[in-house]
């Protein structure tokens, strides 16, 4: 679906949608603080795969049953929650909120050039490519040049933070593929279950049973993060894929930074370099080239 302009509510979703998930960099940076991070990644994937559950039910949708979709779901579950989420939590241990928000609007750079080499239909056309150049110029500015030349942890974060957005890019091309004939909440209720079954049995092996006996404000803490930031922000998102088309809803890989920053600085008083902003906005100018609206409307 394409749709030009957005409509009052399609704006309001948009709005709120970028605050739920610009403020769920915090809340990871907030739990981080308590549990280890595949507990943090565990308690989001799983509390919000049983909200989706009772959702699903309560509408009546159809769930699949054949093991090839299973399978296929499975696999999503792995690329776009278990593997993205893990890495970003462990981005967080030692990168600000604020920067993490800023490296995840790369997933709408590698989102074109995956598409491009794995879908016949998708062809990188001169504006995406020069907007995923540009996307990767400021992805550079952004980590500076120094973190490419060496290792230390916070390097690795960065680069984490970037493999996350990859995933989720791959994640995209494989939903495409396998999963375009179930219902957006179907496919969410299981890769988020997959997820939950895979990641519960590795935190008991790597990290210990799973922390249940929390204080209050943790608690409140984990129902958001499950409940918000991913169960409902799931069911926002593809009603706004449905409702203001896939190039509208992308707005929200940008409008989710500056709540990401503005949090990070209100909350824990986080500090970013200049280079972070300099590289957000060519990293900004890139996705307006991809989203290729701005030069249409002006040959008009």
């Amino acid at each position: 679906m394409t749709q030009s302009t957005l409509s009052a509510r399609a704006w309001l979703l948009l709005v709120v949608l970028s605050l739920i998930w610009g403020s769920g960099f915090l809340t990871t940076t907030e739990l981080l603080d308590v549990m280890a991070p595949i507990h943090v990644v565990t308690h989001r994937v799983l509390w919000a795969a049983l909200a989706l559950w009772v959702y699903v039910l309560l509408r009546g949708f159809a769930l699949p049953r054949d093991p090839r979709t299973l399978t296929a779901l499975f696999v999503m579950g792995l690329g776009n929650n278990a593997l993205p989420f893990a890495l970003q939590a462990f981005a967080q241990q030692t990168i600000e909120s604020g920067l993490a928000g800023i490296l995840n609007a790369t997933t709408a750079v590698f989102g074109p050039l995956v598409a491009a080499i794995f879908l016949a239909e998708e062809r990188l056309r001169p504006h995406k490519a020069a907007g995923v150049a540009l996307g990767f110029a400021g992805i550079v500015v952004v980590i500076g040049l120094e973190a490419l030349g060496g290792f230390d942890p916070r390097s690795l974060a960065q680069l984490a933070m970037l493999a996350s957005t990859l995933s989720y890019a791959l994640s995209s091309v494989w939903a495409r593929r396998h999963l375009t004939h179930l219902r957006p909440e179907v496919a969410a209720l299981g890769m988020l279950t997959a997820s939950a079954l895979t990641l519960l049995p590795l935190g008991l092996v790597s990290a210990g049973p799973l922390p249940l006996a929390l204080p209050a404000p943790t608690l409140f803490a984990i129902g958001y993060y499950a409940v918000v930031v991913t169960a409902l922000a799931y069911l926002i998102y593809y009603q706004l894929i449905r409702t203001a088309g896939a190039g509208n809803t992308m707005l929200v890989t940008l409008l989710i930074v500056p709540v990401a920053v503005a949090l990070g600085t209100a909350v824990r008083s986080e500090s970013l370099p200049l280079n972070a902003y300099a590289g957000f906005a060519i990293l900004a100018l890139g996705l307006v080239l991809i989203d290729g609206r701005a030069l249409r409307n002006r040959r008009a």
